[in-house]
This record gives structure tokens, sequence and C-alpha cells, in this order.
């Protein structure tokens, strides 16, 4: 397989720049695709970073995977989040702060099967990356209002 990280990574960036630009009017959608923006603190650097991310809902809490497109290494964003868990998504125009953790094996096995039915490349990509693939669960620090 051809390396594209180049691609995907211009691909996230314009993502990234039309949901901030936006508001989240733009790039929270796309026909069959549901995406938020995940705030994540680089562990190292310190830096904030943004990366729009697919997810499935799941009650009040968000169900993300940290695929990294089938790589043998998990996505930066989720190293970061190991470091720091407390952080904040925006779900179109709503920024919610969040607490991450992985699944646990009871959650994995309950909610992986909604994940493929939503997003099918997650199997591909499950089955390519030779390690678990998380699935990393964004839960509100705080009640939200209702809409």
């Amino acid at each position: 397989m051809p390396n594209i990280r180049w691609l995907l990574a211009l691909i996230t960036s314009i993502h990234r720049f039309l949901y901030r630009a936006s508001g989240g009017s733009l790039g929270h959608r796309a026909p069959g695709y549901q995406f938020l923006l995940l705030g994540n603190r680089g562990r190292r650097s310190g830096r904030e970073y943004e990366t729009p991310l697919l997810y499935v809902p799941d009650g009040d809490r968000f169900v993300v995977v940290g695929s990294n497109a089938g790589d043998a290494h998990d996505p930066a964003w989720w190293t970061n989040l190991k470091a720091n868990p407390e952080t904040w998504v925006q779900v179109g125009r709503e920024r919610i702060p969040v607490r991450s953790r992985a699944a646990d094996a009871t959650e994995f096995e309950a909610l992986w099967p909604r994940v493929v039915a939503a997003y099918r490349s997650f199997e591909r990509y499950r089955s390519r990356a030779g390690r678990p693939i998380p699935l990393v669960l964004l839960e509100p620090t705080q009640a939200r209002e209702p809409r």
C-alpha cells in the first residue's frame, strides 16, 4: 500500500480549518458520517491540538476509535489523552468538557459492533494494525443543557 500519510494530513488540516472557521456548522456531518473536534494537549510539548474524528454517540458520551488508519502504533491524540485525560470536544456548535478513557473489555465487546456498523472501514483497520485498537470513551464532566 502506498504511503498516503501526507494526503491524510492535508485532509485533516482542511477539515479542522472548516470545522473551526464555521463554528462547527461545516465539518460536523457528511452523508453517513458524524465528526467531532477533539482537543488534546501534547504530553511533552504542552501544545493544544484539535483533531477531527469520526464518532458514535453512546448516551451522553462519545465513542472514538484509535485506529490511526490501521497503522501499527496508536495515534498521537490517544497517547496525549492518556497523559492528559481532561479535555473537550466540539460537536457541531457545542463545546463540551470531557474526560477520556479506554473502554474496558466488556464495553469494547458491546460497542465495537455499533462502531463497525456505523463505519465499516474500522474492521479493516483493526485487521491491518497488528495491535489492539482502543475504543476511547469521551464522557462529559458536567451536565449538558438540553437543546
